[in-house]
């Protein structure tokens, strides 16, 4: 893969999928790769083995490469939650964090709190339209407050968290921790204003379950604890018995076990492949795929509960028509894969979203405000 339209042509799904942010159907180059290595983890040979094993490295490598960090500082993970447990946990002061965050933020924080008898403790904030913005932020700080937890883009309306922002509000003496699993591979960012990144490659890198990283930049080490270091994360060189090794100075002391090396494959071609499309590229197509899944909701009277500007948002677009449940009816029956809780649909294209599947979705919007306006 070398061009962005060799990119493009890898979304071979079927037409009607709009639900990336829940999960990316795997690439064919994924799928590739991952039926090569398991052919060599078939095999039992010492050098089919260590080859598989050279994707944790690949994997490491690619990410810091997108992160702008150095591929020591990187740590694979079994779930982004995993990642956001080793940062959490070894915490000690107030941390801010929005009550209406995905569970991965907000209940591994309430966990954590639980687990240390308080030595973490929650600093829950209500936005009012669940944005965490850096004013909103600097209303909960005081000098308790060691951290703040936020994803940088939200998985209910697609807001995006302005890092730098966040950054500037905090200081430089308070750990900023991002979820960046809604927008790494999708959205060209800076995320050096950031000390602790997790990520999962399931949904926008179409890499699979069980591809998750976490970054831990230098300073952020200095902080965190590392209160969950396993075997894989302390001082000894190799397999110890009858001794206690203490943890790792490195980011490999947040590890717990040896990482899945299937796992490590298909992140590290899910990473790969983005890097050599381009993710600016990537960024503005989805952000013209976004535009047009608004513009169409726009056209048939459905309010759009997502931010507009592009500045503001990454792949999601949230809808919340009078009927959701109706909605939400309507394009399941019409071969249209979203998601819908509560009073909210949400749409999620992806830069290779084609226009089959974009014309499917007015067609059915416009046939649903008919029937809306017959009904009514």
């Amino acid at each position: 893969m070398s061009t962005f339209q060799d990119y493009v042509d890898t979304f071979d799904n079927e037409s009607g999928y709009l639900n990336w942010a829940a999960f990316g159907p795997l690439s064919p180059s994924v799928r590739e790769e991952v039926f090569a290595d398991a052919d060599l983890l078939g095999s039992g040979r010492p050098s089919s083995l260590s080859l598989v094993a050279e994707r944790v490295g690949q994997a490491q490598e690619y990410v810091a490469e997108m992160l702008g960090g150095a591929a020591e500082d990187v740590t694979l993970q079994p779930s982004s939650t995993h990642g956001l447990m080793h940062a959490l946990f070894g915490i000690s002061g107030a941390v801010i964090a929005s009550t209406a965050e995905f569970p991965s933020v907000s209940l591994t924080l309430e966990r954590a709190a639980s687990a240390s008898d308080r030595a973490v403790t929650p600093r829950w904030i209500t936005p009012d339209d669940g944005r965490v913005t850096p004013d909103v932020v600097a209303e909960a700080l005081d000098d308790e407050v060691v951290a703040l937890a936020v994803s940088h883009v939200d998985f209910r309306t697609g807001y995006r968290a302005d890092l730098a922002a966040l950054r500037d509000v905090i200081g430089p003496d308070r750990l900023l921790i991002v979820d960046a699993v809604q927008s790494f591979g999708v959205i060209d960012v800076d995320y050096a204003p950031a000390d602790v990144v997790v990520g999962h490659g399931y949904k926008w890198l179409r890499a699979g379950r069980g591809s998750a990283f976490a970054w831990f930049a230098p300073r952020a080490r200095e902080r965190i604890v590392p209160v969950l270091s396993g075997i894989t994360g302390t001082t000894a060189t190799g397999l110890f018995v009858d001794e206690l090794p203490a943890p790792a100075a490195s980011a490999r002391a947040y590890t717990v076990s040896g990482p899945d090396t299937l796992a490590a494959g298909r992140l590290a071609i899910g990473v790969r492949d983005v890097r050599d499309a381009g993710i600016g590229a990537i960024e503005e197509q989805l952000a013209e795929r976004v535009d047009t899944v608004i513009e169409i909701a726009d056209r048939h009277g459905i309010e759009v509960s997502s931010p507009r500007e592009r500045s503001q948002r990454a792949g999601i677009v949230a809808l919340a028509p009078e009927e959701p449940a109706r909605l939400a009816a309507a394009l399941a029956n019409a071969g249209i894969v979203v998601t819908a809780r509560g009073s909210s649909v949400r749409i999620a294209p992806h830069a290779g979203t084609d226009a089959a599947t974009l014309e499917l979705l007015d067609e059915t919007l416009h046939a649903f405000g008919n029937e809306t306006f017959i009904s009514a």
